[in-house]
């Protein structure tokens, strides 16, 4: 039975995007919010019924709020939740790669399938190949809905699983996906990429140490209803927008963008230096090409084979903008 995408987005490390979608791995089901009737405050069922009235409610009419005791809520308002995390929802943001047997199996929790969309196949073949022979995995966070998570990205035979830090009988089969096979004609990367991939990696591997991640999301709305339980408010709030994550119609060559991560970025410390190192890779382009780094890319194999290929070429003309 095929399964459904439940989440897109993209991996990004590096100066690199991959293009993914999420499906469930398993047959089971933070800050969690109630959904209240705005007008009189009283709890709304599933199906939008006013638990007290039992009468249907328009969506416009449902808030959500954060139970602190029982049957007291706070309520906080859309300004506010976005202060708390502003960031876009769409991208599996590795952190660092640590090697495999550091992560203690009590902290994988739930598996996701990761798939590649949009023209993503051949560097999904490249990151999930590369993981698997260093024998890392990568530490990322995600968030899911409203919730962050801390999540694991690991290689799995031809896919990448992204466990939100069980392995169990309920993990359903991948099959169905559609997935690169692993060393078939096209998609196995060439000697030169896994080289550079490698080195990314390494550049980006420590050590694990969970301590280093917190859970920013949930501390900041907690933070806030501590603040409004004394304060005594409750304040209207609207379910937040996720921004889906826009594509650059170019094709940007995978080696120049290992290349660039590779001059860029040192070593990443846990909770993101990222953005400084993306900040100096693009700081001698263009507007215009500023605006297509930020942009997740469509890779095409065909053009990857040939960048491949013309190595030679493709450093004289790097040569040529940077004396530009």
């Amino acid at each position: 039975m095929a399964t459904r995408t439940i989440w897109k987005g993209a991996i990004s490390f590096g100066l690199v995007h991959i293009p993914v979608g999420l499906h469930t791995a398993t047959t089971e089901s933070g800050v969690d919010f109630d959904w209240l009737d705005k007008r009189s405050m009283d709890p709304v069922g599933y199906k939008r019924i006013n638990k007290r009235t039992g009468k249907e409610i328009d969506r416009d009419n449902i808030v959500k709020g954060v139970e602190y005791e029982d049957g007291q809520y706070v309520i906080i308002s859309p300004e506010e939740i976005a202060d708390a995390y502003p960031r876009t929802t769409q991208t599996i943001e590795i952190q660092q790669f640590v090697d495999m047997a550091d992560v203690p199996f009590v902290y994988l929790e739930r598996p996701y399938y990761v798939a590649p969309i949009n023209k993503g196949q051949k560097v999904y073949a490249l990151l999930r190949d590369t993981l698997a022979k260093t024998g890392k995995i990568g530490i990322a966070k995600v968030v899911i809905q409203t919730k962050q998570h801390l999540a694991a990205l690991i290689p799995s035979g031809d896919a990448l699983v992204l466990n939100l830090m069980r392995w169990g009988d309920d993990v359903k089969s991948m099959d169905d996906l559609e997935l690169p096979k692993s060393g078939a004609k096209g998609m196995t990367p060439s000697a030169s990429e896994l080289k550079m991939a490698k080195m990314l990696v390494d550049d980006m591997s420590g050590k694990w140490d969970p301590t280093e991640y917190k859970d920013e999301f949930k501390a900041a709305v907690m933070g806030l209803v501590e603040k409004k339980v004394k304060a005594g408010k409750t304040e209207t709030v609207l379910e937040p927008q996720e921004e889906s994550p826009a594509y650059a119609d170019n094709v940007i060559d995978l080696t120049e963008l290992l290349q660039r991560s590779l001059k860029g970025g040192k070593k990443t410390a846990p909770a993101a230096k990222k953005a400084p190192a993306a900040k100096k890779a693009a700081s001698g382009k263009t507007a215009a090409k500023k605006t297509a780094a930020k942009k997740t890319p469509e890779i095409k194999a065909a053009d990857i084979k040939t960048a491949a290929k013309k190595a030679p070429a493709q450093k004289t003309a790097a040569k040529s903008r940077k004396a530009a």
